[in-house]
Formats: structure tokens, sequence, C-alpha cells
């Protein structure tokens, strides 16, 4: 197991929010400060206008560093997977995390099947892992079927429970029924807190350990260490009203959750 941060640390300081967006590299080095091993460059659009020779200079960076890098995108049409295959070789890749569905497609289950099919092979043969993020836009059965028929050792399941709350899926069911089948962890913690008036409520990130994520049991399920599966901190910290504040506030929930995660692994 090795411990990592993904773009999702640091959402808001790259964000058009950003007067000046904070880039990949910086983003590394703030990794390497942090004494992380993994860089997970995920939803990151920047990253497809990269040229090769771009893309090998960002490798070349992260080696230096002494940081592993890894993909996130969304969607599965084999097109699109291949380009990040691409990518993943230019970069030393060997994990593309991505969800089935994109904001403008949304294939279904049978199809999302087939096209998975038809690219697995490649990243096969490239010993590159495809990880479907779970989420709420599609049930964590459906992932799991998919997983389960199609029997690929180059796919499997990016556990994120947080994420699937809004889709009233039990975290604990969630991490249960994804186990065997989980090679990449996205780690953030969750809490609701109740609109004024007290009407209604909102899912917001909290910093691990403060919220309602059973981290210990998710452990004790998944077992990364003794599977070699990377643990990637992020976070949903709401916008704090001005980007001094915001900025400052998620590299402290980053640094917390480094620490955190640590001392629940030793």
């Amino acid at each position: 197991m090795a411990l990592g941060l993904s773009t999702y640390a640091f959402f808001w300081q790259w964000s058009e929010r950003a007067t000046e967006p904070l880039s990949l590299e910086r983003m590394l080095q703030k990794t390497r400060d942090l004494d992380a091993d993994v860089f997970q460059v995920c939803d990151y659009p920047p990253l497809e206008r990269r040229s090769d020779a771009e893309l090998r200079e960002l490798w070349r960076i992260a080696d230096g560093l002494g940081i592993r890098l890894e993909l996130g995108t969304r969607g599965v049409r084999p097109a699109h997977l291949r380009r990040f295959l691409h990518i993943a070789e230019l970069l030393g890749v060997t994990l593309v995390r991505t969800m089935i569905a994109t904001a403008g497609d949304h294939p279904g289950d049978n199809e999302a099947e087939g096209l998975l099919r038809e690219v697995l092979p490649e990243y096969e043969r490239a010993e590159v892992t495809i990880a479907l993020e779970t989420y709420e836009q599609v049930p964590t059965s459906t992932l799991v079927g998919i997983v389960e028929r199609i029997g690929s050792p180059r796919l499997g399941i990016c556990s994120d429970p947080a994420n699937c709350v809004a889709a009233l899926e039990s975290p604990a069911e969630l991490i249960a029924r994804v186990a065997p089948h989980v090679v990449n962890m996205h780690i953030k913690d969750f809490a609701f807190t109740r609109h004024a008036g007290w009407i209604g409520f909102s899912l917001t990130g909290a910093p691990l350990g403060e919220g309602l994520l059973d981290y210990a049991g998710m452990i004790a399920a998944i077992e990364p260490e003794e599977r070699g599966i990377n643990q990637i901190i992020e976070h949903w910290l709401p916008w704090q009203g001005d980007a001094e504040t915001t900025f400052r506030l998620e590299d402290e929930w980053t640094a917390h959750n480094v620490r955190y995660v640590r001392s629940m692994n030793t």
C-alpha cells in the first residue's frame, strides 16, 4: 500500500476561482513535501491538452521527486480509454480510474460492459488496470456485476463510499460488496449539516475522523496494506467565502488527512 494525493486535494487551488491556478508540477511538489508517494491526476482536463513531449517531462519531474503517477478520467468509450492508455504509457502509469457515465454520455449496463470488453485486451497487454469508481449515478451492484462478468485481472473497483450516500447506499454495505474487487481507494470523510431553519441537509466533506466514514472498518474489510492497494486522499471542502481562506483550509485538511491515514495504518 502507498499513500497518495489527488488533484481533488487541491481542487479549489487549480479551479477557475484561483487567480493563478496551481500547476500539476506544484501539486507534485506539495505531495512530496507531505512525504506521499503517489499522485493521481484525476478529472483534470488540462492534462489532455499536453503534448507527448510535455507528458514525458511531467513523468520526469514526478520520477525525480520519487512520486508514482495514477490517472483518473470519466467515460468508457474505447477511443477515450485508448487516449488515456497512451497517456498512461507516457507517464509510467499502471492504473486509470474511470466512471461509466460522463456529463453527456450515459451508456446502459450492457453497453458499458461491451465497451469495456472491447478495450480491456489493450490494457491487459500494457499491464494497466482500469478502476471503476463507485458513485451515485450507477448502483454499486451494477459495477460489481460488470467486473465479475468480465473477469479481467486488469478491471476492478475504485472504492469511494462517500459518493454513494446520495443514492441512499449504506457505506458499510458498499464496502462489503466491493471489497474483493477493490484496486484503488479514494479516501475522504463526509458529514451532514442542517440548513438554516432546520429545512433539509447538506452533504459535504469533513476532515478524516471527524465525519461519518468508518475508516477503520473500511481498512479492515479491504486490507490495502496486505493487497498493495493505494489510498488516494481527496476531500469535499466547501468554498469558504474567499480564496485565501479556502486555499489555506484545503492545505490544512490535506495535511491532517495524511497524518490521520498514517496514524491508522501503523
